[in-house]
Formats: structure tokens, C-alpha cells, sequence
């Protein structure tokens, strides 16, 4: 995917492109590749006040610390909810980049950061100041269904229209694209962590049983969907009953899970039925004819492309490694900043070269 010259000069910049989830953060070395993909999340001891852990060893402790260690899950709906934690996570996943070096590095290196479209310029802001201060150079912000679509492939530069949908943990963004740029967009706060909570809410409602985040978001992972599967699945669901107070296992099916997910995917297939209104007849034209692609976690949902395409009647398909998307159009306009410069909101102190 890289060619031999840029991975070494890439040793030297080290620029790096971050797909900062409201889930899971994933960082990309320009000339590298992916480096890090783990959970935005980190537990901190309250005193004295230091960071225990971050990523993955971290969400392990979610549920499970004693009263004077917390974890923390610092971006709350696609935004920054705790900057100086989210600082703290940025400086932890930056050092480990560096830690992979190879050479000495003269530089800090640039970095190209997907944010949420539509956030406030507070936000953006937010985003900026925690990537210097985590040890950036130049900071590039790009909004995340753009980053998506560059790292899915499609023609977004070209005089014909593409549309992608980004279900991530904390919001489902929705743009269609045109000559390098937004035509429309869309973004709501219904994701990946709502079909979670939905999960539990089910359970609590109609089991009386209580169960963690975890084990809800298993189970949406394991037998999730958005549309009736040609194999219907069974899963078994443990927590506590809230009437006796002890552990219970309930064996819960595709179907019971569907149902739960229902609010949110509903949601979600209106704000695509409302954009897909919005846009221009030519473009809508375009997408008939070459489709709309899905990203993001919430493409892993079992049967959302049919649920999709049903509801738009057009053909919906997931892109390829949609995890990695956002990050891999970041790190594609890392090498080609100069064409692709439009599609990147300089910050404050940010440098082309």
C-alpha cells in the first residue's frame, strides 16, 4: 500500500492520522501503516491523581475498580467530554508511536484528526489544543464521513456523486459527496453505544435481569441485526436478577435482540431517508446507479446493508475493512496533503510543509 521511500521517509515525520472514536481509537504512522487500534478509554487513580491505564488494559477495568480508581471514557457522542483526559490519551498513544522509531526524530510530527461533522467551533477547538499539547506540530482537523469516504474509496473528487454512511460508537454521520466536497450532510448522536444501552434496557424491561455494558454490546456483536437473518441465533445473556438480587442466565434470541435494537436503527434509516431527500436530483441519480457505501463499527451489524437498501431502495453495501476507514482516508490525505488540501480545516498555527 506504501511505497518503500515514503515508509522510510515516514520514519523520519512520523506524521500520523488519528480516527479519534467515541470506542476505539486507531492511529496510522504515514509510510507504516496502522499501528494502534484500541479503546478510547482510561483509568485514572483519584489519589493521588494519575493515569493507571489507557486502550485496552484500561477497559478492562470498566465495571470492576475499587472506589478510588475510575475509568474513563473521554469522548462522549463523537465529541470531547474530559479534555484533560482525552490530553492524557493522545500523549499516551503519540509516545507509543514514537516508541516504535526506529531512527532518532527531528520532528513533532503533523497530525490529521477525524472530528464529527457538524461540531462547534469550541469543539474543534478542544480537539486542537489536547493534540499540541500531546506533542503535534501542525494539526489538520477533517470531518469524519470525508476521512471515511477517501479511506472507502470512493470518487469524492470526481463530477458524479457518492454517499457514505458512518455508524460509529457515539454518532451515525451521513454526507454525499461531490467534486471534493460535502454536498449534504448529516450527523445524529444514535449509535453504537444507544443500540448498547437499548440492549440493557430490553433486558431490564423484560427479564427484570440487569446487565453491564459489556455484555450487552456481546451480544449485539453476536447476534445483532437490523433485518430478519436467514439463520435466526440464540445467545446467552448473564447478569443479575433485580428482584432476587442473584446472578441469572436468560438464553435470548436474534429476534428479541432486533426488537430491542429497533428505536436506533429507525433512527437512523430516517435521517438517511431525510439527507437522501435533501439531495440534489443529479446526485440521487449518481447514487442509484453506483450506490451508498456504510463505515464504521455499526457496519458490522448483522443485515444493516439489506435493512438499508430495503428502506432506500437503492443498493446499500459495506466498504471494506469499515473499522479502519476514517483512519485510512487520514492517513491517504497525509500523502496527498497538496491535492487534497481542501478537505482538511487548518487550525491555528498549522503548516502545509
Amino acid at each position: 500500500m506504501f511505497s518503500p521511500i515514503n515508509s522510510f521517509l515516514g520514519l523520519f515525520s512520523r506524521d500520523i492520522g488519528i480516527d479519534l472514536g467515541t470506542a476505539n481509537t486507531l492511529v496510522l504512522v504515514r509510510g507504516i501503516g496502522i499501528v494502534i487500534n484500541e479503546p478510547s478509554v482510561v483509568a485514572i487513580e483519584k489519589r493521588p491523581q494519575r493515569v493507571l491505564a489507557t486502550g485496552s488494559e484500561a477497559k478492562q477495568m470498566i465495571g470492576r475498580t475499587p472506589a478510588d480508581i475510575v475509568a474513563i471514557r473521554p469522548l462522549r457522542d463523537g465529541v470531547i467530554s474530559d479534555f484533560d483526559v482525552t490530553e492524557k490519551m493522545l500523549e499516551y498513544f503519540i509516545g507509543k508511536v514514537h516508541d516504535h522509531a526506529l531512527l532518532p526524530l527531528p520532528h513533532r510530527p503533523r497530525i490529521v484528526i477525524g472530528i464529527p461533522s457538524g461540531v462547534t467551533e469550541v469543539e474543534k477547538r478542544a480537539v486542537h489544543d489536547a493534540a499540541i499539547n500531546a506533542g503535534a506540530r501542525a494539526v489538520f482537523l477533517v470531518e469524519e464521513p470525508m476521512a471515511a469516504a477517501i479511506g472507502a474509496g470512493l470518487p469524492i473528487t470526481e463530477s458524479v456523486g457518492s454517499m457514505i454512511v458512518d455508524i460509529g460508537g457515539g454518532t451515525t454521520e451521513m454526507a454525499v459527496f461531490s467534486l471534493g466536497g460535502i454536498v449534504i450532510s448529516r450527523s445524529i448522536r444514535v449509535a453504537g453505544d444507544e443500540m448498547d444501552e437499548e440492549i440493557v434496557r430490553y433486558a431490564r424491561e423484560k427479564y427484570n435481569v440487569l446487565v453491564g455494558d459489556r455484555m450487552a454490546e456481546e451480544i449485539k456483536m453476536a447476534i445483532g441485526s437490523a433485518f430478519p437473518m436467514p439463520e435466526e441465533k440464540t445467545v446467552m445473556l448473564r447478569g443479575r436478577n433485580l428482584i432476587t438480587g442473584l446472578p441469572e442466565a436468560i438464553e435470548v434470541s436474534s429476534v428479541e435482540i432486533r426488537e430491542a435494537l429497533a428505536n436506533p436503527i429507525n433512527q437512523i434509516v430516517d435521517a438517511l431517508k431525510t439527507t437522501i431527500d435533501e439531495t440534489p436530483p443529479e446526485l440521487v441519480s449518481d447514487l442509484m446507479q453506483y450506490g451508498i457505501a456504510i463505515a464504521g463499527g455499526g457496519a458490522l451489524l448483522g443485515c444493516i446493508a439489506e435493512r438499508l437498501s430495503q428502506e432506500t431502495k437503492m443498493h446499500v453495501y459495506v466498504a471494506e475493512d469499515p473499522l479502519t476507514c476514517v483512519v485510512r482516508g487520514a492517513g491517504q490525505i497525509l500523502e496527498e496533503l497538496d491535492t487534497l488540501h481542501r478537505v482538511v480545516t487548518p487550525t491555528r498555527g498549522t503548516m502545509r510543509r
